[in-house]
């Protein structure tokens, strides 16, 4: 037991030698997060107090991997899921950069498209690499795959946004304000023919005490948002699998690819 932790201790002295970088930035991001925690705690915050918990959590997620997987996560793919975490968490969440930037959520999106793809392809690189297995794919099979996983995760979690605004009334999914829809609801032959509605000025809504709210135009729920995501999911999902894709078919010499591509550590004991 001793030597167990002594070995870890030893793991963790290295990392924080060779990774000066990633030590310096998760030490700046957990004392933010640790600041709001105990801003949230005074104010009485508590759903805040949440995020924050769950954030120092999150960080520790790459070091979890690189110990359970044997993996070596290259420092600027560790930076980004760490800064993705805080933007995410902290800064969109608890700040409101949803609502104040309205590309905020666009780029996490596109982010997490280039984050998920590049788990992906790692996952089935380190099967393609590791001689016990025999399971040789081509670098095109390896870019299809990881685009496959990433836009996958991005409809499961709009699937997740979903039920939280159906149930929990989250609003998860924002709403866009549009002047014009086509709509087949308000053809009056019901054959099917889209009726364009142009130039709304507005739009009332009542509330359940009988409150009415006016808007200046059409309130959409929801699917230009989910809509924009996924396209955005895909746009980082490509750009990663065209990285890959010149990575594996120059055997791993690429100096940029390689950045965002985790690889088995061998200097692991079992």
């Amino acid at each position: 037991m001793k030597k167990k932790h002594e070995r870890r201790r030893s793991e963790w002295k290295e990392t924080i030698r060779n990774k000066k970088p990633v030590f310096i930035v998760y030490v700046i991001l957990r004392l933010f997060v640790i600041c709001a925690l105990v801003l949230s705690l005074i104010r009485g915050n508590y759903e805040s107090v949440f995020i924050c918990l769950l954030t120092l959590v999150l960080f520790l997620l790459p070091a979890f991997l690189q110990r359970k997987w044997s993996l070596e996560l290259p420092s600027a793919l560790e930076i980004i899921i760490l800064v993705f975490i805080f933007a995410a968490e902290i800064l969109g969440e608890l700040q409101s950069y949803y609502l104040k930037y309205p590309y905020w959520d666009t780029m996490l999106h596109t982010t997490n498209g280039f984050l998920c793809a590049a788990v992906g392809f790692s996952l089935l690189d380190l099967f393609n690499r590791n001689p016990r297995l025999k399971f040789q794919v081509s670098a095109s099979f390896l870019a299809l795959t990881s685009f496959c996983f990433s836009m996958t995760v991005g409809v499961v979690w709009e699937f997740f946004e979903f039920f939280g605004d159906m149930f929990l009334r989250l609003d998860m999914q924002k709403d866009t304000i549009l002047h014009s829809i086509s709509t087949v609801e308000l053809d009056p032959t019901q054959s099917n023919t889209a009726i364009l509605v142009d130039d709304i000025q507005t739009m009332i809504l009542r509330t359940g005490n009988g409150q009415e709210i006016v808007i200046n135009g059409y309130l959409d729920i929801g699917l230009y948002d989910t809509m924009e995501d996924l396209l955005v999911n895909f746009i980082g999902a490509v750009l990663f699998c065209i990285i890959g894709y010149f990575y594996i078919k120059k055997k791993g010499e690429g100096k940029f690819a390689s950045q965002f591509i985790p690889r088995i550590r061998e200097d692991i004991p079992s």
